[in-house]
């Protein structure tokens, strides 16, 4: 409500009530979890009592809805944010925040703003808006802020100016007629959103329920199909938006006619679509005014903050690294001049498609000196996850990896230790074999040394494989063998 009026009702219960008459929990917010339209609604007889004593026998049904309408709603209002890529979101009367909440998770996001005139700032001290612990430990794509402010549906603040979407979810029927006669100048003209999503109950399914009243005591009117659609049309063209009917919960089956149990209208403004919304300012033809009282803010980590991209691109090469250097330690590796490279694949086997193994294959292998152990940067950014991160750059992996892990001396290649502490413990607890260096001297056309140098000491069991040159395997029996001491 503007300066001046009485206090307005809130925007919407912040809980579904006992009051309300939608079945199954309907109360003007909540958690939903369902589909959105085309639930079946199931009928179950409930006895009716005038009486503390008596009961008589029903002469409704009671409807149950699965998933409830108020889950259907916000399912509703999700999956168009999906399907349009939605970044700039503002939720009209977001009572408890549920939608607010759910729509965080969704990558294309980047703002959300909740407005409700019940709001208050001991409220939203934290909780499922804030960002989880693993929200530092996977920052998402993209920038996202989160802001609720206390203020009324029908006053005018330019921070809601340019949004992709605003949200009246089962908002308008606890507007009296001066608000609601305010709401489509200030919602469709001045915020001016690319889309505005309104739902409202309709009244034609209201027969259906055990008592034909108001759905909630707030409610200030409920409308018809026709009521509602004329009041859209009407507002639509005023200011220039084009406007589509649906609904959620289905009627029971023999009751088709009276329409969903909540009608919703998606507007959509009539200009050529931008091709990014902008995070920004208003524009400067709309002057700055700021009515609504911030409650609550916060800003979630992500790849968009250099902080956390390097940390997230360095974690990524160094498990990859990991995978890599495990498999070096397992297979057989040969010789060649100072270094040791593997005879087979240092390619993971999960995580990778057939044709991202195939190509990191033909990259130059990791190999190791002495007791590093290194993995070419070129091998290192094929990796799918750092080569999103870099966007295929060369030339940012190596700068950024040159600040926290060390490169060779010509920057070529990363380097490790080849036996850290998390792999001596590992061998401590044969979690994996003892790592054998196989150094290759030819001898004659069918057969070859092999010097064996050990890294870990104990009992263990030696088993050859080889190959000739005619492409053909052998494989010794198993010899137990006891390590005494490092070479």
């Amino acid at each position: 409500m503007a300066s001046g009026h009485a206090p307005q009702r809130p925007l919407r219960d912040a809980k579904p009530t006992p009051r309300s008459l939608e079945p199954g929990g309907t109360g003007l917010s909540g958690c939903r979890l369902g589909r959105t339209a085309g639930a079946p609604a199931a009928q179950v007889w409930a006895p009716q009592c005038n009486s503390m004593d008596n009961c008589e026998v029903p002469s409704k049904k009671v409807i149950e809805f699965k998933p409830p309408v108020y889950e259907q709603r916000y399912c509703f209002v999700k999956n168009l944010v999906n399907r349009h890529g939605l970044r700039k979101i503002a939720d009209l009367g977001f009572g408890d925040a549920t939608l607010l909440w759910m729509l965080k998770y969704h990558r294309c996001v980047q703002y959300l703003v909740g407005v409700d005139i019940a709001a208050r700032p001991f409220e939203w001290g934290g909780g499922r808006l804030s960002p989880g612990v693993g929200g530092y430990i996977v920052p998402r794509e993209l920038d996202l802020t989160i802001t609720l402010y206390r203020g009324s549906a029908v006053q005018k603040d330019s921070r809601l100016c340019g949004f992709d979407l605003i949200t009246c979810i089962e908002l308008i029927e606890h507007l009296d007629s001066e608000d609601l006669a305010k709401f489509p100048e200030v919602v469709f003209g001045y915020f001016s959103p690319g889309m505005v999503v309104i739902s409202t109950p309709n009244s034609e399914f209201n027969p259906l329920f055990p008592a034909s009243t108001f759905r909630d005591p707030d409610h200030r009117f409920e409308w018809n199909r026709t009521q509602f659609q004329t009041w859209a049309l009407d507002v639509a063209k005023l200011y220039n938006y084009s406007v589509e009917f649906t609904g959620v919960g289905d009627p029971p089956a023999g009751a088709e006619h009276v329409g969903y149990c909540t009608q919703i209208g998606v507007f959509q403004k009539n200009i050529a679509k931008a091709t990014e919304s902008s995070i920004s300012e208003p524009e400067e033809h709309v002057p700055e005014e700021h009515i609504y009282e911030v409650v609550y803010t916060t800003s979630y980590p992500s790849l968009q903050q250099s902080k956390y991209f390097r940390l997230t691109l360095s974690s990524e090469s160094v498990k990859a690294i990991g995978l890599m250097k495990s498999r070096f330690l397992r297979g057989l590796r040969k010789r060649e001049g100072d270094r040791v490279v593997p005879l087979g694949s240092c390619t993971p086997q999960f995580g990778l498609t057939e044709a991202q193994r195939a190509e990191i294959e033909q990259s130059p292998k990791p190999y190791s000196v002495g007791e590093k152990f290194y993995v070419p940067l070129e091998r290192l950014i094929i990796y799918p996850k750092v080569n999103h991160l870099v966007a295929g750059s060369m030339e940012k992996l190596r700068t950024i990896l040159a600040e926290g892990l060390l490169l060779n001396g010509d920057q070529s290649a990363v380097q490790v230790e080849l036996v850290d502490y998390q792999t001596q413990r590992l061998f401590d607890e044969h979690l994996i074999s003892p790592v054998l260096e196989s150094l290759m001297e030819e001898q004659d056309e069918y057969s070859e040394n092999y010097i064996l140098r050990a890294v870990s000491i104990g009992q263990t069991t030696l088993v050859a494989i080889a190959r000739d040159k005619m492409g053909r395997k052998f494989t010794s029996a198993p010899r137990q063998i006891e390590i005494t001491r490092l070479e």
